[in-house]
C-alpha cells in the first residue's frame, strides 16, 4: 500500500464503530480526489488534498470525548494535533506537508478567506456531501453554490447532484 492508503485504512481503524465518520470521510475523499483531478492540480497539491479529506474530521472523536459535543470551532481546535500525529504514524515525515495539511483540518470550517486551491476543494467536497447527508433544503443548497463553489469540476458536480 502506497501512504495515502497506508492513511485511509489507519483513519477507518480511528474510527473503529462509527460508520457515519468512516463513510463521511471516504465521500468528502471521493469528491474531493475527483474535483482535484478536474482541476488539474500537480501531484504534491493533490496529494496533500487527499491526506486532508482522510483527516479533515479527526477532531471529531477528541471533541465528543472531552466536551460531549464536536461543533466546528472545537473540529478545527482539536484536529490538527491528532492529524499531525496519524500523519506521522503512517510515514509522513515532510514538515512542510504536515503543515499545510494540519492547517486545513484547523480550517475547514472556515469559509471566508480561502487561500488556496485544496482549501477550496476541501471545502466543497465537504460541502457536497454534508448537505446530502443533512437533508438539506432548496434554501440552504442555494445559498451553499452562490457562496462557497468555485471551481469549475465542484460546481458542476454540485449543479448535477442538486439541480434538474
Amino acid at each position: 500500500m502506497n501512504r495515502l492508503d497506508t492513511l485511509f485504512f489507519a483513519m477507518i481503524q480511528f474510527d473503529t464503530g462509527s460508520a457515519e465518520r468512516i463513510q463521511h470521510f471516504t465521500k468528502v475523499h471521493s469528491y474531493g480526489r475527483l474535483i482535484g483531478l478536474g482541476e488539474n492540480l500537480d501531484h504534491e497539491t493533490l496529494e496533500i488534498l487527499e491526506a486532508t479529506t482522510y483527516v479533515h474530521d479527526i477532531g471529531i472523536r477528541i471533541a465528543e470525548e472531552k466536551y460531549g459535543k464536536s461543533n466546528g470551532k472545537l473540529q478545527e481546535e482539536l484536529g490538527p494535533s491528532e492529524a499531525k500525529k496519524m500523519l506521522e504514524s503512517v510515514g509522513y515525515t515532510d514538515e512542510n506537508f504536515i503543515n499545510k495539511v494540519c492547517y486545513l483540518v484547523g480550517h475547514h470550517h472556515t469559509y471566508s478567506n480561502i487561500n488556496s486551491i485544496e482549501y477550496q476543494i476541501l471545502v466543497e467536497a465537504d460541502f457536497l456531501v454534508n448537505l446530502y447527508e443533512r437533508g438539506s433544503g432548496k434554501k440552504e443548497i442555494d445559498s451553499v453554490r452562490n457562496k462557497i463553489f468555485k471551481t469549475k469540476t465542484g460546481c458542476k458536480i454540485f449543479d448535477l447532484m442538486f439541480f434538474k
